[in-house]
């Protein structure tokens, strides 16, 4: 099978957040005894998808839907991809799935430059990856998008732009997405391997509120900052754990890609974790578990240290040092 992930407009873009990676330093001095804070990944944040509190599918539920005689998929399965299809979804667009209609998802803790899976163990019985043995392009696919990628226990795993794919165990039947969402980290697949939306916005923009101009990201929900954070001389998350299931972290964009947010100090960074997180004038930035749609706005003032991001970075809303 052709693989894709090495295909000119991947390598552009990975070059292009890449080069966001410049360390920012120079606006101000860094606080003293300021350090790099070790994040850890969290523990099953595959399967949450409330506010952070473990409410979401548990891990190793193996409760499937059973590619009985309605076709459908069971949980850990391995059941064949076929054709793949495009489904017009009305909220979501245009969602790729399998030849039985089954949703394709993409996990935001891979990696597709190059492609890598980590979604295993107990993770990979919620979320069966997708074989790549005898996956075809339907219409409206790019044959040449569709790869694989070498699972830790040797099986071949489709990939869509290099994204590793997978279905999720609680959809019972063809044309659902309830993975769309869970913890803020997995996402139904387009058919280009983007993450399936109707929304044009660009990767962060600016919306108006009633607190004032406030950073989104490209689905309309809005981006926070933590108090806690560093940015000089080189941006450090304090949110690390179980505070980045309830407050995901935004993944890089490229600067072109945003509009009305201020250049300077806009740029991705590597965090302990091994997660890529944008920043806003070098602040780290997340979204929140709890903000539902477009236009929530239920992380403001969380804990006296969470806050809407302003065009310029700051924290809307804060309280004066």
């Amino acid at each position: 099978m052709k693989t894709s992930w090495r295909s000119a407009s991947l390598v552009a873009t990975a070059a292009a957040v890449l080069a966001l990676t410049t360390a920012c330093g120079q606006e101000s001095t860094p606080p003293a005894g300021s350090q790099n804070v070790g994040a850890t990944a969290p523990v099953g944040g595959y399967g949450n998808s409330g506010t952070g509190t473990g409410s979401g599918v548990g891990a190793g539920t193996g409760v499937g839907n059973g590619y009985g005689a309605d076709g459908q998929q069971s949980a850990g399965g391995s059941k064949s991809a076929g054709e793949l299809a495009v489904s017009a979804n009305a909220e979501l667009g245009k969602v790729l799935t399998d030849s039985a209609g089954m949703t394709l998802y993409r996990f935001d803790q891979d990696t597709a430059e190059p492609p890598k899976a980590s979604c295993d163990g107990d993770c990979a019985k919620t979320w069966p990856p997708v074989p790549a043995d005898d996956a075809t392009a339907g219409a409206g696919i790019d044959k040449a998008l569709l790869g694989e990628v070498t699972r830790s226990d040797g099986t071949k795993q489709l990939t869509v732009a290099g994204w590793p794919a997978y279905r999720y165990a609680k959809d019972a039947k063809a044309g659902q997405t309830s993975g769309q969402g869970v913890g803020g980290k997995w996402f139904a697949l387009a058919p280009d391997g983007k993450k399936a939306s109707l929304s044009s916005l660009p990767g962060l923009s600016v919306k108006k509120t009633d607190l004032g101009d406030i950073v989104v990201d490209k689905n309309g929900m809005t981006v926070y900052r933590f108090l806690k954070d560093e940015a000089w001389p080189k941006p450090v998350s304090a949110c690390t754990g179980a505070c980045l299931e309830k407050w995901p972290a935004v993944a890089p964009v490229t600067a072109d890609d945003t509009k009305g947010v201020k250049k300077k100090g806009l740029m991705g960074f590597t965090r302990p974790d091994g997660v890529k997180q944008m920043t806003v004038n070098c602040w780290p930035i997340y979204t929140f578990s709890g903000d539902k749609v477009p236009g929530d706005i239920n992380g403001q003032g969380v804990g006296g240290t969470w806050y809407a991001v302003s065009p310029d970075g700051k924290p809307v809303g804060a309280p004066a040092k």
